[in-house]
Order: structure tokens, then sequence, then C-alpha cells
């Protein structure tokens, strides 16, 4: 018996909703194999034009994997679902990682940095990193943040001397009273601040072609550790050359061997870049990767309906130090948000 004109009806719709969801399918496949291949290129491929925007959206292209394997199920698009999936496979293998600890601290370390004040002299210290937005983020929530995490070592990026001044008047020498700030231009700078005597400070410990970097040597429980406050080239249109540049000095770092080196700062590449990888090499680890909480966005923080959909703000650590209590938070006026985490010594 021929089929009333509902159930045809009903069939067609079906057919056409199934080849909408197939159509829908092969789009999110596509941008997510884009994402998935992007991430694997060497660092002087991924230095393309826009290239290194796209790599800094990889654990995004997860989600975009996802729904493709979904819909291409669900309309029978099985290439597609193989497509997908293998995508959701490279990415799960990439961000696994950051939600497993590679190392823990030790229960004295945690006790430590629980004080009320901060402890210095021990083999542990809560460190800070921020980039404060061309001088604009609030100076006070900044001191204020550095008493209440008993924060012994802080970088800032993007510093003016306004803000330097605003800063030594909300009371940072109260917590912080050494500090190692230097400018490539004369506008805008870096600075470390420390509890204790910085040793051996200067004004670029890279020699980068990007922006002074300042460095100094403090006591940690014995351990002479070098602190540099980083900020390297950001990749914007004309400067992706001068973004992979600036990365690759960086990496120049492994070769002191004799130096304990934890670099803190904004890398403007996330762990997907394969220039930023390779600033770790075998010697350095990313203390967010190392604690396994998780993705750590810090950028950006300023944009109404954005959420913060990179982690471009690092601390990385050199071999045998553990890192944990890896925390993003936002400081009012920046366009980051602050990257603060313990360190523990060997």
């Amino acid at each position: 018996m021929a089929g009333t004109p509902n159930s045809s009806a009903s069939a067609a719709g079906s057919k056409r909703w199934r080849l909408l969801l197939g159509v829908l399918a092969a789009l999110l496949m596509m941008l997510a194999v884009l994402g998935t291949v992007a991430r694997t290129l060497p660092a002087d491929l991924q230095a393309l034009p826009y290239v290194p925007v796209v790599v800094s959206l990889t654990p995004w292209f997860a989600l975009l994997a996802v729904l493709s394997l979904i819909f291409a199920l669900i309309s029978n698009r099985w290439l597609v679902a193989f497509i997908a999936l293998i995508c959701v496979a490279a990415q799960a293998w990439w961000m696994a990682p950051f939600f497993r600890p590679q190392a823990s601290l030790a229960d004295e370390a945690v006790s430590a940095v629980g004080q009320a004040h901060a402890i210095t002299g021990d083999r542990y210290a809560r460190v800070m990193t921020l980039n404060v937005f061309k001088g604009q983020a609030d100076a006070k929530a900044i001191v204020d943040m550095v008493r209440d995490e008993r924060v012994e070592i802080l970088a800032l990026q993007e510093t003016t001397d306004a803000f330097v001044k605003q800063l030594e008047a909300d009371g940072i020498g109260d917590y912080l009273p050494y500090s190692q700030v230097s400018s490539s231009d004369g506008v805008y700078g870096n600075g470390l601040w420390s509890a204790v005597a910085l040793d051996d400070p200067v004004d670029d410990e890279v020699h980068s072609s990007a922006s002074f970097m300042p460095a100094g040597t403090v006591d940690m429980g014995g351990t002479q550790v070098r602190f540099i406050s980083v900020h390297t080239t950001s990749p914007q249109p004309g400067y992706w050359s001068q973004w992979n540049r600036a990365l690759r000095e960086l990496s120049a770092v492994q070769q002191h061997s004799e130096v304990k080196y934890v670099m803190m700062g904004d890398f403007n590449a996330t762990y997907d870049h394969t220039a930023f990888r390779n600033i770790l090499g075998n010697r350095f680890a990313d203390a967010a990767r190392q604690a396994g909480h998780g993705l750590t966005m810090t950028w950006p923080m300023n944009r109404r309906g954005v959420p913060a959909f990179a982690g471009i703000d690092h601390i990385v650590l050199d071999r045998g130090m553990a890192a944990g209590q890896v925390q993003a938070k936002r400081v009012a006026g920046s366009d980051h948000a602050a990257l603060l985490a313990t360190l523990q010594m060997p």
C-alpha cells in the first residue's frame, strides 16, 4: 500500500536533516584537521602568516572534532567520522598531560607557602607573573595579591615608569623590597621583584631582539636559582618572523648548563607552538603542564563576552624542580591573567 503524504514528508524531512548534519560534520572535520595539522608543523612553518593564531586555538579544535564525530555518526558519514576520530585522539593525546600531575609538592612545601607571611630561605617559594598591559593594570590589586598569596618572586611585563612608581606607592616594597626593572625602548619594560636580594642582576639576560628580559639570582634553600622576566614579540601581522626569532633566542638559555633557571612571563606562545616546546627541550618543564591541574588560559581577559582562550603566560622550570598550586587570577586593568605557582627545589 502506498505511503501516506505525511509519512513521505517525514522521510524527506529526515533525509534533509541528515544531509545537513553530514555537511556540518564535513565542515567541522576540515577545521579540526586544519588545527590538528597546524599543531604538528615545525617552528618555521608555524611562523607563516596567521598560523601562530590558529595554533594558539589548538585545544578548541578538539571540540570541533567531537562535534564533527557526533554529526558524522548520526548522518552515517563514516569516512568523516573516522577522520574526526583521529583528530579527537590526537587532541586527547596532547591535552592529557595537563590533567595528569607529573610531579607533586611535598607537604612541607604546601605548609611553607600557607603561612601568614612569606618564609624566605627555604626550598619553597610562591611565584607570580603578569603582563600589566602597558602599565594599565591595577597596581594596588597586584600588591594585595602578592600579600595574600605570600609571593616571594614577582615578574611583570609591559611596565612603565609611572606604573612602577604607583606600585611602590601602593607598598610593593613592604613585601618585595628588591627589584630589577629594565626597558629596551625607554617606554615599556619588564621587571623582577623579590623578597630576598637579587644577586648578579642584569637588564637583559637573553640579549633578545624583542625586549630586555631582566634577571637575578635568588638563594632557595642553598640552591642558586636565576629568575628571568620574559616578554617575547606578539605574533601580529608584519611580525610573524620576529615572533619566531624572539622565541628561538630564548631557547639559547638551554646552553647555560651551569645555571638553574626559572623563566616567568608572557611568552606570546602556547604549549602547542613548536617554538615554545623547543625552548623547553629536554631540560625545562612548563609548570602548568607539570602540575596537571588542567589547561590554564591567561589571555584575553579584557574582552567582554569573550572568555580567555589561550595560555600564553608561563612559568618554566629547570630540570629537577617541581611545581604545584598553579592558578590563573584576574587582575583589573590587564588583558592577561596573573599566573601563580608554588615552586619546590630538589
